[in-house]
């Protein structure tokens, strides 16, 4: 068939004719499918509104003089079947090895109950994020549930409703630290210790924060933390100390001495702690803790390349003021019944905007509550024989390098342990050719690190890759017996404690009493599944169905995100394209995929702006204007990039003031950082002046930060680079 092929029209609905062109496009479009008002609904909206035509409403709503002239680049329309095809193909690219790495990421096995019906169902992940306590109890009763898990495990009485990954969480308790410590007193430096064996991804985000923050860090020796710190350093204050528990390389370190030290010297102490280790050994509000940070992905949530997965926070209860995120209370409604509400939350510390210490909004709400459920559904017992057998197997695989004569670093461990060896690549070709990963250290030793789905059979061929790819001369039962009998202890330390004693970890353990569980509390949401979510937020824009699906291809969430560059070709292309989506749709140059929400857009763009001023020999350029419209993370982006906020006025409609920017722009020339706008506004309106206003930052030296909260409103239509946006 070419163009020139006449066709006769079948009956059709549509007032348009068909063609040959709109009978051969694709009949399953993504648009089609996923908007949900029909043609004649969305003329009905539009007469309502006085328009006569969606082109019409769009020449009245968006200033002319910033409308896109052509049509996006954006490849030929596919169907969502097509799509998922290749899709299909390019997760092909990918190649999923057992993974052994550790570093914070580790196997897991999701419940399939949990699975099908909270990961895969639309009455949980929708509405996605619990703004509105009075329709979202079902959610937050299993947020509450994430808190109590938490707070158990840590022996720490509070904790919030998740933070967004373990090493941001420790960045957040970095910021907490200096905020109860020095309590606002701007004489003194703060000085915040990083111990050298926490993971590095963990020391990077912290290093960065402290940064943009002005907080002196310090990484060394967990047991040089105070004499280190306090000594040579004079004007400064030490407000806390980071300990990884156990260590990056897996050592259970009894911490006591060093807790003490901290506390004797006026510091806070964060343990960056294993979740699923603590139903084993002591946890850190018993070694003397004040905050424990770390991640609950290996709770049942795929390790996806690297997320999302939800972070925990625990502290004590006198610092909850201090703490960022969110915290679920309990409380009465208006009868008097039981009802949960949103205590403290992030939006409280948006009010303060300035004063904010923290960024962060919502954050991995549907991972947490995967987590959560899979406490509720293994219960107490059921988590500490998944670390017993966990612990086991290390215990198991530890004495066979033994007696292959390999160097194992020393006992106690968890989960980990760290292999000195002199042929390093001949180990790792072994481990490759047998469909596994370990973990390379930069002193060439190895790191390997078990996990709930290990076998015996990952034992016996990890023991392979060490003997030069040879069978070992011992069997797995040999040890086994041998290890069970005389030598297997609990890791030392051992955890006497009782935890997740409510009934709700002791009810659930059966797949029947836990699908009940789930959707009773389904039944106290509202979603997508019973009506359209009545707020709007730059967190609930639904992700159809056939974007859900590819979520759970193990080609996509079996990878660990520190596997070798040649086996994650998959996702290499899907960053690439979507790269050049992005750039396309933004009409910038360049697009960084690393931040991890929203809020950290802002603060990664944040850190850009000051980079560009800072290569410019402008360093001292430090204000950042922000209307008073703006969404509450503006600010506090803003005050964590190491900015100084002036309000920018807005008229009773709520737009910017133009005079006022002007005012301030000029009054502030010499040190105009940049402008932080949301376009369209929180009013949801294309000011006509965003030219002018781009201009005028422009003129006296500043760049513009675009918040991208608003930006499907932009697609298509107008892009954030030709208004003028410089971020």
């Amino acid at each position: 068939m070419n163009d020139t092929m006449t066709t006769t029209p079948l009956p059709t609905q549509d007032s348009a004719p068909a063609t040959a062109n709109s009978l051969l496009a694709p009949s399953d479009t993504f648009v089609h499918r996923h908007i949900g008002p029909n043609e004649a609904e969305q003329m009905e909206m539009l007469r309502l509104l006085g328009y006569s035509s969606l082109e019409e409403l769009i020449d009245a709503t968006v200033p002319t003089a910033i409308r896109l002239k052509r049509e996006l680049k954006l490849g030929p329309e596919r169907g969502e079947h097509e799509l998922l095809l290749e899709l299909a193909g390019i997760a092909k690219k990918n190649k999923v090895l057992r993974s052994f790495i550790g570093q914070g990421y580790y196997g897991t096995i999701t419940p399939p109950v949990i699975q099908r019906n909270i990961l895969e169902n639309p009455g949980w992940y929708t509405q996605y994020t619990p703004y509105q306590a009075e329709i979202s109890q079902g959610r937050l009763e299993a947020l509450l549930n994430f808190q109590t898990m938490v707070s158990d495990l840590t022996a720490l009485p509070l904790a919030n409703a998740s933070l967004l990954d373990e090493a941001t969480a420790a960045a957040e308790a970095m910021s907490m630290c200096r905020a109860i410590v020095l309590d606002r007193d701007e004489e003194t430096r703060a000085v915040f210790f990083v111990a050298d064996d926490c993971h590095p991804q963990t020391i990077a985000v912290c290093r960065t924060r402290a940064k943009s923050m002005g907080i002196e860090l310090v990484v060394g020796k967990a047991e040089d933390s105070v004499t280190e710190v306090t000594k040579p350093r004079q004007g400064a204050k030490l407000v806390g100390v980071l300990l990884q528990y156990p260590t990056t390389d897996g050592r259970i370190v009894d911490y006591s001495d060093v807790i003490k030290g901290a506390h004797e010297a006026g510091a806070l102490v964060v343990m960056a702690a294993d979740i699923l280790a603590l139903t084993l050994i002591k946890p850190p509000g018993e070694l003397g803790a004040d905050i424990a940070v770390g991640s609950t992905q290996r709770f049942g949530v795929p390790m996806g390349f690297g997320g999302p997965h939800a972070a925990y926070m625990a502290t004590k209860t006198e610092y909850a003021r201090k703490m960022p995120g969110r915290i679920i209370g309990v409380s009465k409604d208006a009868a008097g019944h039981p009802a949960l509400r949103l205590t403290l939350q992030t939006r409280e510390q948006h009010i303060r905007r300035e004063k904010a210490t923290s960024n962060i909004c919502t954050a991995q709400v549907l991972l947490a509550i995967m987590a959560g459920m899979y406490a509720v559904y293994h219960g107490p017992e059921g988590l500490r024989r998944i670390a017993q057998r966990v612990h086991y197997l290390t215990v198991i695989l530890s004495i066979g390098l033994d007696r292959l004569g390999k160097t194992v670093s020393a006992y106690p461990f968890f989960d980990t342990v760290r292999v000195a060896v002199d042929a390093t690549d001949s180990v790792h070709s072994a481990a490759a050719k047998a469909g596994m990963n370990l973990r390379r250290y930069e002193d060439n030793s190895i790191g390997v690190s078990l996990d709930e789905s290990t076998t015996p059979a990952d034992v016996m061929n990890i023991l392979r890759a060490f003997n030069n790819g040879g069978a070992a001369p011992f069997s797995f039962d040999e040890i086994s017996r041998t290890t069970i009998e005389s030598v297997y202890e609990p890791p030392a330390g051992d955890r006497t404690s009782q935890y997740l004693t409510h009934p709700v970890f002791n009810t659930h353990h059966s797949e029947t009493e836990m699908l009940r569980y789930i959707f009773k509390l389904q039944s106290r949401d509202l979603s997508l599944a019973h009506s359209m979510i009545p707020l709007g937020s730059c967190t609930m824009k639904l992700n159809a169905t056939s974007e859900m699906l590819p979520v759970t291809w193990p080609e996509f969430g079996g990878l660990h995100p520190y596997a070798p560059a040649d086996q994650t070709k998959g996702y290499q292309k899907l960053f690439k394209d979507l790269e050049k989506w992005l750039a396309e749709i933004t009409g910038f140059a360049a697009i960084s995929l690393q931040p991890n929400a929203g809020s950290q857009g802002e603060y990664a763009g944040l850190l850009a702006i000051r980079a560009f001023h800072h290569s410019r020999g402008e360093g001292d350029r430090s204000v950042c204007l922000i209307p008073t419209s703006a969404h509450g993370t503006n600010p506090a982006s803003a005050i964590i990039a190491g900015l100084h906020t002036v309000a920018v006025a807005c008229d009773d409609q709520g737009n910017i003031d133009v005079e006022d920017l002007k005012a301030k722009a000029k009054e502030h020339e010499a040190k105009l950082s940049c402008l932080m706008v949301t376009y369209p506004s929180t009013h949801g309106v294309f000011e006509a002046s965003i030219k002018e206003i781009c201009a005028i930052v422009h003129k006296h030296g500043g760049q513009v930060y675009m918040d991208g909260a608003n930006l499907n409103a932009q697609v298509g239509l107008t892009r954030p680079g030709d208004i003028g946006a410089d971020v």
